[in-house]
């Protein structure tokens, strides 16, 4: 499953890295072409979607790595800090594009060639389309999190190609002098909107976030299939790359031998890890009737009640 992974998100990462650098020649083309702020924009996107995508790569080849000495949790973080430095070149990206159509407003600007514009950007929509549809397999097979980030940025190409054929159409077919810079601009405020949504999951995961309530909710529920386990608490969970982590202190009868515990705990282990693949699991056994902080119920409070309090769904 690991080696499988690996081979899907470098093959999405392969082939974003291609998908900028065929669109980036395009561009460039038309750019000279049509001396439009909005295909300016879109260059400037796509030139630093290449950079992305190499970080992107970057990031994935190194969560694939196994745990090492230095680094026993694994590297899946590595992919969380290729998507928080694809979110830095996204607002640069629409930063330089809002500068660029404010000075465009201020200063006027002509524009021209709307035919090779209008071709490089149906080109350019019609190989994102196809980009963004494998990036969306790799995702749904991986979770990986810098695949996603650079599907959003790429999703949001398909709006500005879309707005760049609209601006040429508008100013140069419509004589709405304003609309290419204006576009530029409203290309600039969908990028941020998109570096900020991308910016939660990153964060999320370099903040060790616990679980959504959901799934947490469904592992509390298989384990307390378990009859043998009584108030299970202090329940820590967190997501890094492609690996699940999850720990929790369970209560045992205090005169159990510690091969008996042993023993049940093996089999709850090897339950929860059987219905959550990925999973790297680690219990802790309380005798009955031990509390570990009194005061904190962050670490005392029972998830077996808590579970059973939750209105059902």
């Amino acid at each position: 499953m690991s080696d499988d992974r690996a081979r899907l998100t470098r093959s999405a990462a392969f082939a974003s890295i291609t998908m900028a650098l065929v669109l980036g020649a395009l561009k460039l083309w038309a750019v000279a072409q049509t001396g439009s702020t909005a295909m300016l924009g879109s260059l400037a996107d796509t030139a630093l979607d290449l950079v992305a995508s190499l970080a992107t790569l970057a990031g994935v080849w190194v969560a694939a790595q196994p745990a090492d000495r230095e680094h026993r949790f694994g590297h899946g973080k590595a992919e969380a800090l290729a998507a928080m430095f694809q979110i830095l070149l996204i607002t640069l990206s629409a930063s330089a594009i809002a500068f660029r159509a404010v000075l465009h407003l201020a200063n006027g600007g002509e524009t021209r060639g709307a035919e090779q514009g209008i071709v490089v950007s149906v080109i350019a929509i019609a190989g994102t389309l196809a980009l963004v549809a494998w990036q969306r397999h790799v995702v749904r097979k991986t979770g990986s999190l810098a695949i996603h980030t650079d599907s959003v940025h790429y999703q949001s190409d398909l709006l500005l190609n879309c707005a760049v054929i609209v601006a040429l159409v508008l100013d140069q077919y419509l004589g709405l002098a304003k609309a290419d810079p204006l576009f530029g601009l409203a290309i600039a405020a969908w990028l941020l909107f998109n570096a900020w949504r991308a910016s939660i999951d990153a964060i999320d995961a370099l903040m060790d976030r616990e679980w959504p309530e959901e799934k947490r909710s469904a592992f509390v529920a298989a384990a307390a299939k378990h009859p043998e386990l009584s108030r299970l608490h202090d329940l820590r969970t967190r997501t890094s790359g492609h690996t699940d982590f999850a720990q929790f202190h369970v209560d045992l009868p205090g005169n159990y031998t510690v091969a008996k515990a042993h023993a049940i705990i093996d089999r709850v282990e090897a339950d929860l890890c059987a219905q959550f693949p990925g999973l790297e699991l680690l219990i802790h056994i309380d005798p009955v009737g031990h509390l570990d902080e009194p005061d904190n119920m962050l670490v005392e409070e029972n998830e077996f009640t808590r579970l059973e309090q939750e209105p059902p769904q």
